[in-house]
């Protein structure tokens, strides 16, 4: 009896001790090790056995359920550890896909293997102590139960929580991060022993994330052949989000139809949060998600960095070339191109791939997670990551180059230039654009202003590019004749000449570039272009109806001078819009301090904090951190983000385009109503602007700092505090036009 027991505990049952599964269906043979783990204890000791005490009775039924645990202990470490899916491990993408969204189809799990690997460890133990009972059983003259119980009692703290363990592994199909989560919780108890198990449990789950970091963080190749790493492919999430990989597949195209690297980069991979252990920080997921995607892009170079250097000097020799098209397709010898596998290794150099592995081989090798430790090795190889990504990004391909050159068109640093390019084509600007050839049209002033003013040592010029988007949407506006505007437009379905205002730059980035420069970085810097071109276009036309009407008086006063002598001739036509010049200058005041404050309180001020930081930091992350905080701050200090003010502005300058065109097309008189209602609008627009800007919530924040200095000018002599009050009191009436006209 005392050999069937021996055997009943290391999970063989017989005539005496009986699995009541296999007993109830008649069988008599073992379960297969596909069946599912037992819930309840099947084993028993046989009913018709009379011969034992009801004491030995009890003592042997609470001996045999350590036999039980380790029976079905075993068979989850068997089943886990089986290896019959490598077989079957060319499956195509499309399948996997297809097996990932179904969680319930019994895929192999690497974590669950090596949770067995331990389970083998606990359970050879167990074995081992059950072996030496048997050999001290037969050694003794008498043996009894005592010696069982005696050897095997601290299995009794050590089995059953390990069977609960597994039951609820299998039940909720527990597997990747999130089995390593549940040890991680399981590790926090009172029993030493148990304690001790589980955290070898935990070190085996943690060998196999420690080789899928390895490969993630110094190859950059993603080993997770069955979806429990927390790291993931996009095509992954879009299969189990009902996505089909078509759409996928066609949104990296339409990001980037030549370099994969830039669509692992931005489109690549995420963050599987069901698969992150809790004791990992999102942060430090983040960073190792970026160290891998950096090392992707530091290892698989993009075929366009061969040749860059050679371009430098084409582009050099070649500088009118600029004016004629993009220089992409300048020739190239063959002996240009480099091996990219040198580049590659020019970029992450073998040692510091060493350095890298020596770090997550301590972890791997330490007995116990220790999370300080883990967080900040990881926190090292970001580092070491986001160094190399800089060296390539800023040294190699010109960062602060590239940003000088956005500064000097997008934010009209080039001054001269787009003053040309409106000067130009301001007769163009008169009428309304034609869908079909406004940007060509547009092109012809455009590249005169550049052969003007752009020299040939400028070789980010040919990176720009000027386009008009398609017309949607009619901006209200004005045109030489204002009934006739309004005609036209409600019956046409031409543009009016608000259309303009859509004029848009494109700015060419090649690799490694485009890691900077994405898609909503360069649509930030368009919105604040079409602001700034809108609202240069609109001190321009102020300037120049100025000029105009001067011009024109000049010429007629010469012309009918001896008429003047004799007193025998009218007031001039023009006569009768003296009282407008006034609110030209003010209209004109307005809009140079306006000019003014973005352009020196905000864009040079903002482009000084970023050149510091660039001169400092050495980290690529925290580069896309401060543009990113540079762009933010161009967009709140110029109001662009405030819907209110953003439309008083508007207004502002559709008034002044409108007051300008009317002033310089009249020939009498009978259109000043029309200019008394452009100058009524125009004062409780800029009145109404000056009330929300002084307010506390803008004035007294530090969202715009210099915004304090643009009050101060636009209210030296306390003029707009004055009318504001009065438009806010609806006490003061609005100056009429013959007020205007008393100088």
């Amino acid at each position: 009896m005392l050999h069937e027991l021996l055997l009943a505990l290391v999970g063989y049952t017989g005539d005496l001790i009986i699995d009541e599964r296999e007993h109830h269906k008649s069988l008599g043979i073992c379960l297969s090790p596909d069946a599912p783990i037992s819930e309840q204890r099947s084993f028993k000791l046989a009913s018709d056995i009379s011969f034992i005490d009801p004491s030995e009775r009890d003592l042997i039924e609470k001996l045999i359920t350590l036999g039980f645990y380790y029976r079905e202990l075993d068979r989850f470490a068997t089943k886990s550890r089986n290896l019959s899916w490598i077989r079957a491990a060319d499956v195509s993408p499309l399948d996997r896909a297809s097996e990932l969204s179904n969680p319930k189809s019994g895929k192999p799990s690497v974590y669950r293997r090596a949770i067995a690997n331990g389970l083998v460890e606990i359970l050879s133990v167990y074995k081992s102590a059950v072996l030496q009972l048997e050999q001290k059983l037969l050694s003794e003259t008498m043996p009894i139960l005592a010696t069982v119980t005696q050897g095997l009692n601290k299995f009794f703290v050590i089995l059953p929580p390990l069977y609960e363990l597994i039951l609820e592994i299998e039940r909720d199909d527990i597997r990747g991060g999130q089995l390593l989560n549940l040890l991680h919780k399981r590790c926090h108890c009172g029993v030493p022993e148990l304690q001790a198990c589980i955290q070898r449990l935990l070190w085996h789950g943690h060998q196999v994330l420690y080789n899928q970091l390895s490969s993630w963080m110094i190859y950059g190749i993603l080993q997770d052949q069955h979806g429990e790493f927390f790291i993931r492919r996009q095509e992954d999430r879009d299969v189990e989000y009902g996505s089909s990989i078509s759409d996928t597949s066609e949104k990296l195209a339409r990001l980037s139809t030549v370099d994969t690297s830039l669509t692992d980069w931005h489109l690549g991979f995420h963050i599987f949060l069901d698969m992150l252990p809790e004791y990992i920080h999102m942060r430090v997921a983040e960073s190792i998600l970026f160290a891998g995607k950096a090392i992707r892009v530091l290892r698989n170079p993009s075929p366009a960095i061969q040749f860059q250097d050679a371009l430098s000097n084409q582009q050099t020799k070649k500088g009118s070339q600029k004016f004629h098209g993009s220089a992409v397709g300048v020739p190239f010898q063959k002996e240009v191109f480099l091996d990219v596998k040198t580049i590659g290794e020019e970029l992450l150099p073998q040692s510091v791939a060493d350095k890298i592995e020596t770090m997550l081989l301590d972890l791997k090798e330490s007995s116990e997670f220790h999370k300080r430790s883990f967080e900040c090795s990881v926190d090292s190889i970001r580092a070491i990551a986001a160094s190399h990504l800089w060296q390539l990004v800023v040294v190699r391909a010109d960062l602060n180059g590239h940003l000088k050159a956005l500064k000097d068109y997008f934010l009209l640093a080039k001054g001269d230039f787009f003053q040309c390019f409106l000067e130009e084509s301001r007769q163009l600007m008169r009428l309304p654009p034609r869908q079909s050839t406004a940007e060509a049209d547009l092109m012809v002033p455009f590249q005169l202003a550049a052969i003007k003013t752009i020299g040939e040592e400028d070789k980010y010029f040919s990176r720009v590019s000027l386009q008009m988007p398609s017309f949607g949407i009619t901006v209200k506006s004005s045109q030489r004749d204002i009934p006739k505007t309004k005609a036209y437009t409600d019956g046409s379905s031409e543009t009016s000449v608000g259309g303009w205002d859509g004029i848009a730059l494109e700015y060419s980035v090649d690799w490694p570039l485009q890691l900077f420069f994405t898609q909503e970085v360069l649509s930030k810097y368009r919105r604040i272009f079409q602001y700034l071109l809108r609202l240069k276009r609109t001190q321009m036309e102020l300037e120049k109806s100025w000029a105009s009407v001067m011009h024109q008086e000049h010429t007629y006063f010469a012309k009918h001078r001896k008429d003047q002598m004799n007193c025998s001739i009218s007031q001039p036509p023009q006569q009768c819009f003296r009282p407008m010049w006034r609110v030209r200058e003010h209209m004109a005041f307005l809009i140079r301090n306006l000019q003014f404050y973005i352009q020196v309180d905000v864009i040079e001020s903002q482009w000084n904090v970023l050149q510091s930081h660039i001169q400092d930091s050495r980290d690529f992350t925290e580069l896309v951190g401060f543009h990113q905080e540079y762009l933010s701050a161009l967009i709140s200090q110029s109001f662009l983000d405030i819907g209110s003010v953003s439309r008083i502005l508007d207004s502002i300058m559709t008034l002044c385009l409108q007051f300008c065109w009317n002033i310089e097309n009249q020939e009498s008189s009978q259109n000043t109503s029309e200019l008394e209602r452009i100058t009524e609008e125009f004062n409780k627009k800029s009145n109404s602007l000056y009330t929300i800007l002084r307010s506390s919530r803008l004035a007294g924040s530090q969202r715009a700092p210099f915004l304090r200095r643009f009050l101060l000018r636009m209210n030296f002599n306390s003029f707009f505090e004055a009318t504001a009050r009065g438009v806010l009191n609806v006490v003061r009436p609005r100056p009429s036009l013959p007020v205007l006209n008393q100088q």
